[in-house]
């Protein structure tokens, strides 16, 4: 038994659900409705005592759902109020921990080696040791896998959905290109280390691929109906990569920063020339009704690809990447952006 959430109609529904096994695979249903606010059925008589309403075991009665009163605590836990989770949490921990000892049922490293979808390897070695710190799929601690082994995908989609929160977002494409594996279509050394500094098309296109064939992934679904349409849980995974960058701000930051530092007399003597809006199109490549109308996020992101590209250590001159940062500098005070000096 466990918790979902999903959004119907532009609001968050919870509802308490349990996977179960057939002949086809694992399953999913729903067991309880707990609508948008589950602290409706929290009761507190007093002190740090609290209950879960009857008209809740009931239904889990009726439906032969298998629930403990600490599987109902353990559902309705996030919506108890903070000062008794705080009174509560260390006797429930050292709970938790004398029961795993004594019930744990030890599987084989084979089954979890194999039972255990790649993806979902993945996703849980970033959350667990971030992007830098993945070791290989084949070294994953087999402890780290138990949590998947007889859940369905709901349940194991529903988890990562509590555990991806800890992620910020400018590390959240980073998540999807680690997890996905594209660092595989790009031959560059540097794919792993600096995926920023791949082409942005081919990384959407990769990954778009990737997804389609996820949805077709009858291994990865355990006998649950995807339908023609991409799955909910796909569809979160595509908005998440584009409505989100790559963290360039230290990448880049450090990367102007050392070249500034490096030109320190060229820039002393330097004085700040106003650039047109004709010179920053000839700069840029771009026309100038479209850097008229683009974003300050959208200016960001093609100063930085072309940076890259034309920084003297990456095969540009000083004058080319002066005059791109100037051109910049000058398109983002011309759109009300704070500039930062370059020193």
């Amino acid at each position: 038994m466990y918790l979902a959430q999903q959004r119907i109609e532009g609001k968050t529904r919870f509802f308490i659900r349990e996977t179960y096994r057939d002949a086809n695979g694992l399953h999913c249903r729903d067991l309880f409705d707990l609508g948008t606010d589950p602290r409706e059925f929290v009761v507190y008589p007093g002190g740090n005592a609290f209950y879960i309403k009857e008209v809740v075991e009931d239904a889990l009665v009726s439906l032969n759902a298998k629930a403990t009163q600490d599987d109902l605590e353990t559902v309705f836990w996030p919506f108890i109020k903070p000062e008794i989770r705080r009174v509560i949490e260390p006797f429930q921990d050292r709970a938790k921990s004398r029961t795993h000892r004594r019930d744990r049922d030890p599987k084989s490293d084979a089954e979890l080696r194999f039972g255990v979808h790649v993806f979902d390897k993945r996703r849980i070695l970033f959350l667990r040791c971030g992007w830098a710190g993945m070791p290989r799929i084949d070294k994953i601690p087999p402890k780290l896998c138990l949590q998947f082994l007889g859940k369905s995908r709901d349940e194991i989609e529903q988890r990562f959905l509590t555990q991806e929160r800890c992620l910020s977002p400018s590390e959240l494409k980073t998540y999807l290109f680690a997890t996905l594996d594209l660092q595989r279509f790009f031959p560059e050394s540097f794919a792993k280390r600096l995926p920023e500094a791949l082409d942005p098309r081919k990384i959407d296109e990769y990954f778009l691929e990737e997804i389609c064939r996820l949805q077709q992934d009858h291994s990865f679904w355990s006998g649950e109906k995807t339908g023609e349409t991409l799955h909910q849980y796909l569809i979160r995974y595509v908005i998440m990569f584009f409505d989100n960058d790559f963290d360039q701000g230290l990448l880049m930051g450090d990367y102007v920063k050392d070249f500034m530092n490096r030109q320190r007399f060229h820039w002393a003597s330097h004085k700040h020339r106003m650039v047109g809006l004709d010179k920053a199109s000839a700069v840029f490549g771009i026309k100038k009704e479209t850097l008229k109308t683009m974003t300050k996020k959208g200016l960001t992101r093609i100063y930085r690809r072309m940076a890259q590209k034309l920084h003297p250590d990456k095969g540009g001159t000083q004058e080319e990447f002066v005059r791109l940062t100037e051109a910049y500098q000058e398109l983002l005070r011309r759109k009300g952006a704070p500039v930062k000096p370059q020193s």
